[in-house]
């Protein structure tokens, strides 16, 4: 962990002055320790609504069975498997910010990373309830587990995707949470002792005894590089496991080598789409702009360039391999998407998709953020609409022509989707509450180097060239939480 002074030319990463250890528990935990308010419990009753409509159409689909899907006999996966694989893709970003750049020693991740690993789980388990839905008799869902039972040992059949998927679930699902409980302690034991009461022994029994020696801060920290080192894998394995759902059959469409990198690459950029939707309305609302500043929006947005131009090359690759191939099957199954009767749900997902993220190579636009916020919403649209063309527009029609049939969603499939995403924003509004939003013992360990007021320091110590200084005082510019008049007095 950096504790030496950082170059003057690099932006900081917590802005404002007379920060101390103090002052940054006592911003990151007002939400915890105070009463909501009114911002947060509108959000809440939404969202609670929203779940409220989920457990009404999961329970009506339990009821009924998935015959009030609006699936067919030629469409047998739809809305399930479309919301099951977006949810998937935005759990991607929370490892990938918790795990990768902590190995590359990234310090940028220290204020965004608590809130992307909470999306992460609270993202898996939206993520697995539409696994279980889909499994027409949800009791019988500990059938996918090799484990003893009633009928003698029963094990499963590894030739299925659905046991892949069990796999690739319950490990992401087990490893990042481990990750993010783990990284909590310090916090966990910070809100214990400024508890009283109830809450005092509650948040005792979470954190599991932490002392805050030195033996306590090293074996966390190796036991955090050791999670990162096993999570990263799963960055690029999990959605792997994903996308062999389609691409180990047969169907035009699916049948392609190029789905791995592909949908892991959609996986991270709609991941991190959705850190953006989340943390630039909990920076507002909370109060944290000098602990998420322009600098983490901007790296996120570089992130979100990237991601989305792989995506894009994707898109025409898989033209190009349907052309190449010499199949017509191939050939007419991505005619079909962009020209036949789902022609807007391929034309909506490259625009959201394609088009609309190189609007941020443009500074204005990346550093806006109503901009930023908008197109965050936009990317995931399009990844809905992306996982949507590759499943219904590759069944509705195959080979034989007398077996084409149109898909259209009911109100159950509609109600479960949305309902899942209540589920998810009333599990993160909870969040909010109980636990703090940003790692506090990541930001103190930058305090002293990566901070506006450790760069101040160096300004008026005079040790640094005055190109340099002018340099840093012009990228100050974009910072919102950033007062330019003080330089002035400097």
């Amino acid at each position: 962990m950096s504790g030496h002074n950082e170059s003057i030319l690099r932006e900081p990463l917590i802005t404002g002055d007379n920060i101390t250890y103090a002052k940054i528990t006592d911003d990151i935990l007002m939400p915890v320790e105070n009463k909501p308010n009114k911002a947060w419990w509108i959000g809440f009753i939404v969202a609670s609504l929203g779940a409220l409509l989920w457990v009404v159409a999961v329970s009506y689909t339990f009821w009924n069975g998935i015959g009030s899907w609006g699936l067919n006999k030629t469409v047998g996966w739809a809305w399930d498997i479309t919301g099951f694989v977006w949810w998937v893709g935005i759990g991607h970003a929370g490892t990938l910010i918790s795990a990768v750049l902590l190995l590359f020693r990234q310090n940028w991740r220290n204020s965004i990373n608590r809130s992307a690993e909470a999306m992460t789980i609270f993202a898996v388990i939206c993520a697995a309830t539409y696994v279980v839905s889909h499994m027409g008799r949800p009791w019988l869902a500990y059938w996918v587990l090799p484990l003893p039972n009633q009928f003698g040992s029963l094990w499963v059949n590894f030739n299925s995707p659905l046991v892949w998927d069990m796999f690739a679930i319950s490990t992401y699902f087990s490893v990042s949470l481990l990750f993010w409980y783990t990284g909590l302690l310090p916090d966990i034991a910070t809100i214990r002792d400024r508890a009283v009461g109830t809450r005092r022994k509650i948040y005792s029994i979470f954190s599991f005894g932490w002392s805050g020696s030195v033996k306590t801060w090293q074996r966390f920290e190796a036991v955090s590089l050791i999670l990162a080192g096993i999570s990263t894998p799963l960055v690029l394995s999990v959605h792997t496991i994903v996308s062999m759902d389609f691409a180990t059959s047969v169907i035009p469409g699916w049948h392609t080598t190029i789905f791995p990198p592909y949908f892991v690459a959609g996986a991270i950029f709609s991941g991190f789409a959705m850190v953006l939707t989340l943390l630039l309305v909990a920076r507002k609302v909370l109060g944290l702009e000098n602990y998420i500043t322009m600098f983490h929006i901007e790296s996120m947005n570089k992130i979100i360039i990237l991601t989305g131009s792989i995506v894009g090359v994707a898109y025409l690759t898989e033209f190009f391999i349907a052309w190449y191939s010499g199949s017509e099957y191939e050939s007419y199954a991505f005619v079909n998407r962009s020209t036949g009767p789902y022609w807007w749900s391929y034309w909506m997902m490259m625009t959201c998709n394609v088009i609309s993220p190189q609007l941020l190579w443009f500074k204005k636009i990346r550093l806006s953020i109503k901009a930023t916020w908008i197109l965050s919403i936009v990317v995931n649209v399009g990844m809905w609409f992306e996982r949507f063309v590759i499943i219904v527009t590759s069944l509705h029609r195959d080979y034989i022509p007398s077996s084409w049939a149109m898909f259209y969603p009911t109100w159950v499939d509609i109600s479960v989707f949305v309902g899942s995403i209540g589920l998810f924003f009333t599990l993160f509004l909870l969040f909010l509450r109980v636990l703090p939003s940003i790692a506090i013992a990541e930001v103190k360990i930058i305090l002293k180097s990566a901070s506006e007021q450790a760069k101040k320091k160096i300004i008026e110590e005079g040790s640094e060239k005055p190109e340099y200084i002018n340099e840093y005082i012009e990228s100050l510019e974009k910072f919102d939480s950033v007062k330019q008049e003080d330089y002035a007095k400097i």
